[in-house]
């Protein structure tokens, strides 16, 4: 999954970037590139099944962040474009005074990148419109698009529209930014560390479909450099339980709908992430696209039989070992192993 870290300048964009990834990067705009980091998606289950099969390799799922490079003017054209190719977004809030004392406006923040989004929308669905009147080739998309080009006018973000399976394949290509999850991330002073977000911030990111994080981004990225033993003592003292960049990557789980799939054998143990919903050959399309072409069948069990039970062998003995076909949807710590033939 990629998700990309948006924000107006002063929000604290790159610290929030350091502290989710463990990276030191220089903070500013004057830079002008984007900086990418891996995160490795925390799971005990990945943990539990590689001390069952004590695998060659154990293989966590990923997150990349991507900080995209802003400049003095906020959010541009060319910050706009770098948004189109990611999973989904992450806007940082300022909820902390700006160097000249001048109080923070999350709510202004929040409103102006949907704002920006929305009418970098409607100028990529007008051109489009414009070229399909003119040849007149495919009367079903710009019926779509003109139905959709109406929803932006009247200011109404395409992840609040919804849209029938074919419509979604139609309007994929796109890359709609207003369509893409939206998690927010508050960034706090330190001495809000721990606290929920006001009640106006929550109100407006629930009202709008959006995920919401309260960090403090200065504190959690001295807590990302830490060894593990300090981390725990500071996470401690501090009364809080976990990293934020824990809390952040199930948080973009949750938005985005998605679900651990896990493979487990002696070469290697992992976890897949796969959206809600998915059948069995597009899950297995996953791992790779010849084992959805050849899907056979799959077999099924659940993480907490197979790790109950302590074997595959005995979970079919006991009846916990599934065979499911093509109709069947992965559910979340589904351990699989599919068969195929190509």
């Amino acid at each position: 999954m990629k998700i990309g870290l948006v924000g107006y300048p002063g929000s604290g964009k790159t610290t929030v970037f350091s502290a989710l990834t463990g990276l030191e990067v220089e903070t500013g705009y004057g830079g002008g590139k984007a900086h990418l980091g891996t995160v490795k998606v925390p799971d005990p289950r990945v943990d539990a099944l590689a001390s069952l099969y004590t695998p060659k390799k154990t293989t966590y799922a990923e997150v990349t962040f991507s900080d995209l490079a802003g400049g003095h003017e906020g959010l541009d054209r060319a910050v706009l474009n770098q948004m189109r190719p990611l999973d989904a977004l992450c806007q940082v809030v300022r909820a902390f005074p700006d160097a000249s004392g001048d109080p923070a406006d999350p709510l202004a923040e929040i409103e102006g990148l949907r704002t920006e989004t929305i009418l970098a929308d409607l100028e990529v669905v007008e051109n489009r419109i414009e070229r399909l009147r003119k040849d007149r080739s495919a009367p079903g998309e710009l019926a779509l698009l003109e139905r959709l080009g109406g929803e932006l006018e009247a200011e109404r973000a395409l992840r609040d529209v919804e849209l029938g399976p074919e419509e979604q394949r139609i309007v994929s290509g796109f890359t709609f930014l207003s369509q893409k999850p939206l998690l927010l991330v508050l960034n706090v002073p330190e001495d809000r560390v721990g606290e929920d977000a006001p009640a106006e911030v929550a109100e407006a990111a629930a009202a709008n479909g959006l995920g919401l994080v309260v960090l403090s981004a200065q504190v959690e990225m001295e807590i990302a450099q830490m060894d593990d033993d300090d981390q725990r003592e500071f996470l401690e003292s501090l009364g809080l339980g976990e990293p934020a960049r824990f809390r952040f990557i199930r948080a973009a789980y949750e938005l985005c709908d998605l679900i651990a799939m896990l493979t487990a054998g002696p070469d290697e143990c992992r976890s897949w992430p796969v959206a809600r919903g998915t059948p069995a050959p597009q899950a297995a399309g996953k791992i790779h696209s010849d084992i959805e072409r050849g899907f056979i069948r799959a077999e099924v069990v659940a993480y907490d039989d197979l790790v109950a039970l302590g074997s595959e062998a005995k979970c079919r003995d006991a009846g916990k070992l599934r065979v499911e076909g093509k109709n069947y949807v992965i559910e979340d710590g589904d351990v699989v192993h599919f068969r195929f033939n190509v």
